[in-house]
């Protein structure tokens, strides 16, 4: 195992229709050491029986995106821990970026991202969630969350919340130190909710959700807002 080996920890339920694209990017991103941890929230489709070849573990765990990826850790092998969601595209030179953060002593870090689909609106709202977690050192899940694993398990890995797992861990880790924002490759997250649900829609419900949770709210409460 090479000193710059990841764990790239991907958390799914029923994501058959999704994993091969990502899958296919990683087969092309992966450095040697690395492996590749899948953790399956219970999936109905054919999610497990089409990554289990592809994959160097396969878990099964109570649905949850903290809980899978905190299970993911627990069995990861590499200093370094990568969380990337089963619906994000992985470009041609992210994985050697981050190996150029971790060779310059990066202790936690994200990507910058692009939403999927078309129109400006979208591209703003990608430019804009880059601009906030830089100028907060606040990461989001769709940003590929990486961290070095001996400070995640320091402060007790993921909040087992229903919501906002990505936010209360950022909020830990930057009391330890600043993140690594990575600005080129960005990782393409899925805009398929914005376009679904409206794009200015959307948006207003993060941020009320947002507010919120800054505020005490109950994240069990907020996920049942997020979800409906």
């Amino acid at each position: 195992m090479t000193d710059h080996a990841v764990s790239i920890v991907i958390p799914t339920l029923n994501e058959a229709d999704t994993i091969g694209l990502m899958l296919d990017d990683l087969d092309r991103a992966r450095l040697p050491g690395d492996e590749i941890l899948l953790i399956d929230g219970g999936s109905h489709d054919r999610t497990v029986e089409l990554v289990t070849p592809r994959v160097d573990r396969v878990l099964e765990s109570a649905p949850g995106r903290a809980v899978q990826m905190n299970a993911g850790a627990a069995v990861a092998r590499c200093d370094f821990l990568w969380f990337v969601h089963a619906d994000s595209r992985i470009a041609v030179g992210t994985r050697e970026a981050l190996s150029d953060g971790i060779a310059h002593g990066a202790a936690w870090g994200r990507f910058d991202v692009r939403l999927s689909g078309h129109g400006c609106a979208l591209r703003l709202i990608g430019h804009m969630m880059n601009l906030r977690s830089c100028l907060t050192g606040i990461a989001t899940g769709d940003q590929g969350i990486f961290v070095r694993r001996d400070l995640f398990e320091a402060i007790g890995g993921f909040p087992s919340i229903a919501l906002m797992e990505d936010i209360a861990l950022s909020r830990q880790l930057k009391r330890l130190a600043r993140p690594r924002c990575v600005r080129r490759p960005r990782l393409l997250t899925s805009g398929r909710r914005w376009e679904q649900n409206g794009v200015w829609r959307t948006v207003l419900l993060m941020w009320r959700l947002r507010l919120a949770y800054w505020a005490g709210a109950d994240p069990s409460v907020l996920a049942r807002r997020y979800h409906r």
